[in-house]
């Protein structure tokens, strides 16, 4: 499944329990078309001292995964969300806004 969206990218919530919240691309699985997102859809996990590499136990707080269909890009002019499509320019592809045309900045690492 292709997908318009990396790791580092700028996204927002469109729809859900925490639809309008921005965040950046945490982690993106391409098998199953979901992503995490920084700040969104926390969820607690509760461990036993000495499982998954904690020594103390506890409750721990991390991001859940979202579905790609649920999150769009957000254009940095003007912080709102678009939708992304591919074009080729200069011989390269590029990932480009459709509502100003304008290129997507390289999702930072």
């Amino acid at each position: 499944m292709a997908s318009h969206i990396r790791k580092g990218d700028l996204v927002q919530v469109i729809t859900g329990a925490d639809r309008g919240k921005q965040g950046r691309v945490i982690a993106v699985d391409r098998q199953r078309g979901r992503i995490r997102v920084e700040k969104v859809r926390m969820q607690k996990r509760h461990y036993r001292a000495g499982s998954r590499r904690i020594r103390t136990g506890g409750i721990v707080e991390q991001e859940g995964y979202l579905d790609l269909s649920n999150v769009m890009l957000v254009e940095s002019g003007t912080q709102k969300p678009s939708r992304v499509r591919s074009e080729e320019r200069d011989g390269r592809r590029v990932r480009v806004f459709v509502k100003s045309g304008e290129p997507v900045p390289e999702p930072l690492r």
